[in-house]
């Protein structure tokens, strides 16, 4: 065989590898998850209070209540699959998970590979400082001094509203922002609400949130085309958000009611 029809005979081969990946993207129906009995859903283990691996090495967090919950709805057995941020979505469209309840924030670039439900969790970037502090507005940013994680989306926010005279301190991460915040370092941070419960974990009642900078959703995700499949996840969210099991799993995990942004119904 010369060179040229090796390379054609390659060029084949490869579309045939192709077509077969694509191919096993199959929509999936809730009525198959129970008829299996089973449920497989992707986890993150590393994003607490989302997703973390408990004191008996199993799978826990928010995400992890919220599946467990989803598994109790059906009446099927859930098995969680851990899962890395870069491997969510191949792991979904490989079959090798039916959804994810995976921390994934709903964006358009996402929404190509995967379908979305209506959102079940999100996070939002805002200014904290202390209750005494007089902060409700851009501007009263004036003259203060600002601690963010260096490179973070709170940084991007922080450094788009901060008046010119204001301070920004740039830190490696979240956990140093948060200690120059406790030990009056700084007067203020940018962090999300993730962080916003932990640092009220540690100083219950000396800080509060000043200004709101942004705000993400997050959805559970089924394959595309599993249109019977998202309608189910969407009335086990719906239902939910409405008898209050889903506000009961973010006072736990997050130790704040869920979010109105996350709250509110299609």
């Amino acid at each position: 065989m010369n060179i040229s029809r090796r390379i054609i005979m390659a060029a084949i081969g490869a579309g045939f590898v192709v077509g077969a990946m694509a191919s096993t993207a199959v929509a999936q129906t809730v009525e198959s998850i129970k008829s299996a009995g089973t449920v497989k859903i992707g986890m993150l283990v590393d994003f607490p209070p989302f997703g973390i691996m408990n004191t008996s090495n199993e799978p826990d967090g928010y995400d992890a209540d919220v599946a467990k919950l989803l598994g109790k709805e059906w009446g099927v057995t859930v098995q969680i699959v851990p899962v890395t941020g870069p491997n969510r979505i191949p792991y979904l469209q490989s079959n090798q998970v039916d959804l994810l309840v995976a921390s994934l924030g709903i964006t358009e670039e996402r929404a190509k590979s995967v379908d979305f439900s209506e959102p079940y969790a999100g996070i939002s970037i805002g200014v904290f400082g202390s209750t005494d502090a007089k902060v409700s507005k851009p501007e009263d940013l004036s003259g203060k001094t600002i601690g963010v994680a260096r490179a973070s989306t709170q940084d991007t926010a922080v450094t788009k509203i901060a008046p010119e005279d204001a301070t920004i301190q740039r830190f490696d991460d979240d956990a140093s922002a948060v200690q120059a915040l406790l030990s009056g370092q700084v007067e203020l941070i940018g962090v999300s609400n993730v962080v916003a419960a932990q640092i009220e974990s540690a100083a219950p009642g000396r800080f509060d949130q000043k200004l709101q900078l942004s705000q993400q959703v997050q959805g559970i995700a089924v394959r595309k085309g599993s249109d019977e499949l998202l309608d189910a996840v969407n009335a086990f969210i719906e239902k939910a958000k409405a008898d209050g099991e889903l506000n009961k799993i973010h006072e736990k995990w997050l130790g704040a009611p869920l979010p109105d942004f996350v709250a509110a119904t299609k």
